[in-house]
């Protein structure tokens, strides 16, 4: 499958982070940013990101030298989608700005999409 590399992209301060992180690690070079979408969470869906290695059905984007990852599965729910590093006030940590999301819980570490919220408002 052929994808687009706007499909997901890192911020200067994320790839900045990422690669700090795998800097420490011993098998860096098999590693990589994973981006995931997982059920759960009071709105419907919840990201988990991880360093990972690669999988046959796996997408691979490559931004300011660092790989990330992202399954078929996923790839619907965060094509378009931005990873930033943020640190602020209320900590520091990585976020992640998707045009798809249109509810999130009022604590932020869920999100419902678009296609989901069409199916909620059927029902």
């Amino acid at each position: 499958m052929q994808t687009p590399e706007s499909a997901i992209t890192l911020t200067d301060n994320a790839a900045s982070k990422i690669k700090e992180l795998l800097a420490g690690q011993e098998n860096a070079s098999d590693q990589a940013l994973r981006v995931a979408v997982r059920g759960g969470g009071c709105s419907g869906f919840q990201y988990a990101l991880a360093f990972d290695k690669k999988r046959d059905d796996d997408n691979v984007f490559e931004h300011n030298g660092v790989a990330v990852i992202v399954d078929k599965v996923s790839m619907q729910f965060v094509f378009g989608s931005e990873v930033d590093f943020v640190d602020g006030l209320q900590g520091a940590g990585f976020a992640v700005n998707n045009p798809n999301v249109v509810a999130a819980c009022g604590c932020g570490s869920s999100f419902q999409v678009k296609e989901d919220a069409a199916e909620a408002a059927s029902v």
